[in-house]
């Protein structure tokens, strides 16, 4: 099949590691591994969560929101890693590739409004822990989650109606080995002018999100700081290191990313490229471990039916 027809691109090309395309084959199993382990673990996660009736409080319903999150993005982007690297296979269509920037950016739109109410959560049940209960009821957490499914939702879903109507013509080679909306429209050689408006107000909320996350945590801060006890203050912001972990898992590749095409005039397309697959990879591998870790509800509980299989 033709990649052109009539100087028009039927098809874009995405990226694996320049200069190690010999070796992708083996650089695909630890990929495979990470998926894996990213898949099983955000599973467990929300099956322990469902079964385990001590866990249906709003903290760990947030975790469960994020735990989907992570399971999107992993799913989002795993068909396109996996032909690369396992198959070679470079070649994707355009709607094959709005529908993937589509749940990419969805997905990664959730991941950051749910890391803004985890940290809220924390705030309301470190400033105010009698009215906790009260003020985040399980109706209150179904339409938070529902508000940030559709928050998500709409924020996105004009990403592939914008880019559909654009002209591809010559320039088909994309940056990275997924579809992401500020990459493809790069290609086009029609304007491009409202996506590139449009992308710049979906990454300014993204943006918000993480500083009301960080204001959060300033609230947070000054609330622990009037906590007499330094035994109490330090059990206050020990239930804080695994959201603060998540925050930093996401977003520091995302902030490097951006800072990197903006300001780097030599930066290797290596890096960024790693970078850019960091970013995909590292929160839904990462977030199950740091939880299962410091959360030691979750961490009893999956040990508990790990054992309980086992004896079976």
């Amino acid at each position: 099949m033709s990649i052109f027809n009539n100087s028009e691109v039927q098809l874009f090309l995405l990226i694996g590691i320049p200069g190690l395309e010999h070796a992708h084959i083996w650089i695909s199993i630890p990929i495979c591994l990470m998926y894996l382990v990213a898949i099983i673990g955000n599973s467990t996660i929300l099956f322990i969560i469902k079964t385990e009736p001590s866990l249906h409080e709003p903290m760990y319903y947030f975790l469960a929101m994020l735990a989907i999150s992570d399971l999107g993005l992993s799913f989002s982007s795993l068909p396109t890693m996996l032909r690369i690297f396992l198959f070679n296979a470079m070649e994707i269509s355009h709607n094959a590739c709005f529908a993937q920037e589509f749940f990419i950016h969805g997905f990664t739109v959730m991941e950051s409004s749910v890391l803004l109410v985890m940290s809220l959560d924390r705030f309301l049940a470190i400033h105010n822990p009698l009215r906790y209960v009260s003020l985040l009821t399980n109706n209150r957490v179904a339409k938070l989650g529902l508000i940030l499914a559709t928050r998500s939702l709409l924020l996105v879903l004009p990403f592939p109606f914008t880019l559909r109507r654009l002209k591809y013509c010559q320039k088909n080679l994309l940056s990275h080995s997924y579809c992401l909306h500020q990459d493809t429209m790069k290609l086009a050689c029609s304007d491009n002018k409202i996506n590139v408006i449009y992308g710049f107000f979906v990454a300014l909320c993204t943006m918000l999100d993480l500083a009301l996350i960080v204001l959060s945590y300033i609230m947070i801060l000054k609330t622990v700081l009037s906590i007499a006890s330094l035994a109490e203050r330090l059990k206050a912001l020990n239930t804080c290191v695994s959201h603060i972990c998540a925050v930093l898992i996401f977003y520091v590749p995302i902030i490097t990313l951006a800072a990197m095409h903006r300001f780097a005039q030599h930066k290797s397309p290596l890096i960024v490229i790693l970078i850019a697959d960091i970013f995909l990879l590292l929160p839904p591998l990462m977030n199950p471990i740091v939880y299962c870790v410091k959360t030691q509800q979750i961490w009893e509980k999956a040990l508990g039916k790990l054992l309980t299989t086992g004896r079976r």
